[in-house]
């Protein structure tokens, strides 16, 4: 509806204006195409797509648009954000409100925006140093009894992590460690609370999270410093920012990556429920075999009961024992006296064998030792017809040089011997030697 005045402008209903503002666009832009960079891409249940057109120079300006069903269909690839994109479709104004949007009817991509292409960048940079190794990576406590959550105290991101972790974990103990996560300052205020939250000193675990956004909204958690402080963090960290399908570099450089901040909530406590049920099974098995321990133990006892005897049998039983022993004992020292008899025997026969042998063999040495003396017995070769002759104090005469005339001389042969006195004595000048003396 409209009005007019001769003493005033055109007053317009708030339709009338929305319809005749985009009549005009409709007449003045009808077929439109326009280049920029993807930004808040979501896809509806229904198909339709709806997004922001950035100013892919890096300037502020930014466009609603809306691609319905029929016409995202179409697409030959999978939109995302920071992507330069070349749309093609008709300028319009949303009614419910009032604001200017593209209708696309066709989107072709054209190259990587320049936050996408930084994005790239970096990841390739912080890649190569090996700051998002797996060997890198810590296992989170299994019973965390401190969570340092890092976000803002304004979000629906701790909304969202109390809600989960006192539905789940009651028991956890949550300290919020607020922080902008958004904006210029963003990145040296998260890294500030990250070492706020690694000075605490009974801390167990960081949960790092935001809701989601554009790749604009989520840029801090791609800057170096907080992509470094995370990895340089005493704590595990678990990080949780965006929906399931933003990834920042910081979810890629922490300990465990989470799709959403309920997420990390989820995965860095254990539900208590399931603890509980948990230890109640244990409880039972324990129950269960101690039970078994004390049955069986009841068992033993009843049969070593039965296998008890009174204390006259067990004395008789002992007693008997005793007596076999004995008898072996017995035994065995008599086959030991008679093994020692016979082996002293046997010695004793052996050491009468050798001194018998000994015995003979000093015989023969002594018999043949006499004959030697035997042999050498003057009174044998007298028998042989020689004769012995001596002073009268019984000096052997060996050489007619030791002759004087008139000396007496005793001759002994074998059988007796004679008296006699040198008259002269012959001296051979040339005496040969001889045999005898």
């Amino acid at each position: 509806m409209q009005s007019s005045s001769a003493a005033g402008p055109q007053v317009w209903g708030v339709a009338s204006l929305l319809l005749a503002v985009s009549d005009a666009l409709a007449a003045r832009f009808s077929a439109v195409a326009v280049r920029g960079e993807l930004s808040g891409f979501s896809r509806a249940s229904s198909g339709h797509c709806y997004f922001t057109l950035k100013d892919g120079a890096g300037g502020q300006a930014g466009l609603r648009c809306a691609m319905f069903r029929r016409a995202a269909m179409m697409l030959q690839f999978n939109p995302q954000d920071g992507q330069q994109v070349e749309l093609r479709g008709r300028l319009a104004v949303y009614e419910a409100r009032g604001e200017l949007q593209m209708v696309v009817e066709a989107m072709q991509r054209v190259g990587a925006g320049n936050l996408y292409e930084e994005f790239l960048r970096l990841k390739a940079k912080l890649e190569a140093e090996g700051v998002f190794d797996a060997a890198r990576k810590r296992p989170l406590p299994p019973f965390p009894r401190r969570l340092m959550v890092v976000t803002s105290a304004s979000g629906a991101a701790i909304h969202d992590v109390l809600t989960t972790l006192a539905r789940r974990a009651p028991q956890v103990e949550v300290l919020l460690v607020p922080t902008l996560v958004q904006g210029v300052q963003a990145p040296e205020a998260i890294v500030r609370a990250l070492a706020q939250a690694n000075a605490v000193g009974d801390g167990d675990l960081i949960l790092l999270c935001r809701g989601g956004g554009s790749l604009e909204d989520l840029w801090s958690f791609n800057d170096e410093r907080v992509v470094r402080a995370v990895r340089a963090s005493r704590l595990p960290v678990v990080c949780g920012v965006g929906h399931e399908t933003d990834i920042t570099l910081a979810d890629l450089a922490a300990d465990l990556r989470a799709p959403t901040p309920t997420a990390a909530a989820e995965l860095a406590a254990p539900e208590r429920d399931a603890l509980l049920q948990g230890l109640a099974l244990r409880a039972d098995i324990l129950t269960r075999r101690l039970h078994q321990r004390i049955d069986s133990a009841a068992q033993t006892l009843d049969t070593l009961a039965l296998r008890l005897h009174r204390p006259a049998q067990r004395l008789r039983v002992e007693q008997g024992r005793l007596n076999t022993l004995a008898q072996r004992h017995q035994a065995a020292l008599g086959r030991a006296v008679e093994m020692q008899r016979m082996a002293l025997q046997h010695r004793t026969q052996r050491l009468l064998q050798a001194a018998r042998g000994a015995q003979a063999r000093q015989q023969d040495r002594l018999q043949a030792r006499a004959e030697r003396l035997a042999a050498l017995d003057p009174r044998r070769v007298l028998a042989r017809g020689y004769a012995w002759v001596e002073t009268d104090d019984g000096q052997a005469i060996v050489s007619a040089h030791a002759l004087l005339p008139g000396q007496s001389l005793r001759a002994v042969w074998a059988d007796g011997s004679a008296d006699a006195r040198v008259t002269e004595v012959h001296v051979d000048p040339t005496p040969k030697k001889s045999d005898h003396p």
